[in-house]
């Protein structure tokens, strides 16, 4: 089994640090900043092994080089369509990364929010889980900065695929914002109402939000449910007159994230 920390960067980030049972080896997912990090290794007395890598913004790879300053034999991993210099082992899609004999992460490659975004999916029967940076978030979806809306629908439609009990690690605490635009898309959908009152409660408190279920996710996230009537429809009024004759799925996705967008 993994033991999953997740700890807070800049205004909302997650940055997702793993150990396996009985070792004082850690990895560490998009470590944009490495001082909590190094703190947090520190304190827990853990030896940095390797970084896993889901894209290259900065806030998810600002703190590379530093960490390799402290921890020189360390292991990068990442997209091989990444420009970053700073990988050392390059990933493409349905590779997998072992990092020991029970423990070893496919590859799924998820264009859209950037081009080189890669996810880390740890297929393990009692508890998968997955590190899918900013392409899926919690009641929500990554804005799409490099790839099209086709390439993140079908991201998120691979992701979807995945079995309904991976607990999906995403790298922002945006789930409260995520579920009050949900609520606009979807106002009669019962299960995000219950769902945002829980997170709502949840911050209150300065819980974390994350990570999900990705049947949560499935019940509750309207970029997961373009195929529904009431996101459809909700699209449909959103759209102009003239393409109300595409209703296919990935056009209804691609009008709800343009809503977003400018919500």
């Amino acid at each position: 089994m993994l033991a999953i920390h997740g700890i807070p960067a800049f205004n909302d980030n997650y940055i997702w640090v793993f150990t396996q049972d009985k070792l004082n080896e850690a990895y560490v997912v998009d470590p944009g900043d490495a001082e909590p990090v190094m703190h947090f290794l520190e304190k827990e007395k853990l030896d940095l092994k390797g970084i896993f890598l889901t894209h290259h913004h900065f806030d998810h790879s600002g703190g590379i080089q530093a960490l390799k300053r402290v921890y020189p034999d360390l292991c990068v991993w990442g997209s091989e369509k990444s420009t970053l210099d700073q990988i050392d082992c390059f990933l493409s899609d349905n590779d997998v990364v072992e990092i020991s004999e029970s423990c070893h992460f496919r590859v799924i490659a998820i264009p859209g929010h950037t081009l080189d975004h890669i996810c880390f999916y740890h297929e393990n029967q009692r508890q998968p889980l997955a590190f899918v940076g900013d392409t899926l978030f919690a009641g929500g979806c990554g804005r799409i900065f490099e790839g099209s809306p086709r390439q993140m629908y079908n991201s998120l439609q691979k992701l979807a695929t995945l079995p309904p009990q991976t607990l999906i690690y995403c790298a922002h605490e945006y789930t409260r914002s995520n579920l009050e635009f949900a609520c606009l898309v979807e106002p009669q959908n019962q299960k995000l109402q219950t769902r945002l009152q829980t997170v709502i409660t949840k911050r209150q408190n300065q819980l974390p939000t994350v990570p999900s279920a990705l049947l949560e996710e499935l019940d509750t996230n309207p970029f997961l449910r373009c195929d529904q009537k009431e996101v459809i429809a909700s699209a449909l009024k959103q759209m102009n007159p003239v393409d109300k004759n595409l209703p296919k799925p990935e056009d209804i996705f691609a009008t709800i994230r343009n809503w977003k967008d400018s919500a």
